[in-house]
């Protein structure tokens, strides 16, 4: 089982997971011409999955549709995602030739947003989190609330920590810069700045994490982490209320956060 990041756009990450036989599992494909050069390297859509109905992640879903007619794609139920042929909602279960993933309902970056979990019968399990985790950080609210969004976090962050996390975007050294901004004395988070600083040098992605590296780095994951509470008091000039309190005021933080 190989797995692909398609670049598209200017900085997103359509993921192929690839069988022996070349048989794919695309997930996002806001654009079609990526995966439609990907047959000439022998791959070849089985199945779309679509995590969210932002058009830089369905957007390609009806030309890969006219392509392949019978392609199944696999959507949340939402009208917004008008090519899907299946829709899926929290706990259902994805069964495909030599895949097996799990839906989780994931709500925040958009209201009825989705994850998929799992991938081949060997290696880690993949997640696919389109835009609500990314590595060192999370998506923007734009549907969703504080509590939502980081009830989603958690329920990601509980996944097994080999899992393999394949966000959307290539937004990695952008996120650490700001990470750094709230705990600049994480050694493992310096590592990681380093690392994709190198990958990035050598034009390749940053992705996919492990959740491990993000639960150790990522500070939308580690709100109650003494680091995230302190960097938190110090802008508001008080201990926050709750966890829910830090994370919003984090994310706060982030949209306004320049280098």
């Amino acid at each position: 089982m190989r797995l692909l990041a398609l670049p598209a756009f200017e900085d997103n990450y359509i993921w192929a997971l690839v069988d022996d036989d070349g048989d794919a599992l695309v997930i996002d494909p806001g654009d079609a011409a990526p995966v439609l050069a990907g047959t000439d390297m022998g791959l070849w859509p089985a199945a779309v999955l679509v995590t969210h109905h932002h058009p830089d992640h369905a957007g390609g879903v009806a030309a890969l549709r006219e392509r392949w007619p019978t392609l199944p794609v696999f959507a949340p139920d939402d009208a917004r995602i008008p090519a899907a042929t299946h829709r899926v909602g929290d706990g259902d279960r994805i069964t495909l030739k030599n895949w097996r993933l799990s839906v989780l309902a994931v709500p925040g970056h958009t209201s009825s947003h989705v994850a998929f979990h799992g991938g081949g019968n060997e290696g880690p399990p993949h997640l696919f989190c389109g835009d609500t985790l990314f590595s060192l950080g999370c998506g923007r609210m734009f549907e969703g609330t504080p509590p939502q969004m980081l009830a989603s976090l958690d329920r990601l962050a509980a996944l097994p920590p080999d899992s393999l996390v394949c966000c959307g975007h290539e937004y990695t050294l952008a996120n650490a810069a700001f990470a750094l901004a709230v705990d600049p004395d994480n050694p493992a988070l310096r590592h990681r700045t380093e690392e994709a600083r190198a990958m990035r040098h050598a034009g390749r992605p940053t992705l996919p994490s492990t959740l491990a590296q993000e639960l150790d780095t990522n500070p939308f994951l580690r709100v109650d982490a003494p680091a995230a509470r302190a960097a938190v008091a110090r802008r508001l000039g008080r201990p926050p209320a709750d966890r829910v309190e830090t994370f919003a005021e984090l994310r706060r933080w982030k949209n306004d956060f320049r280098a």
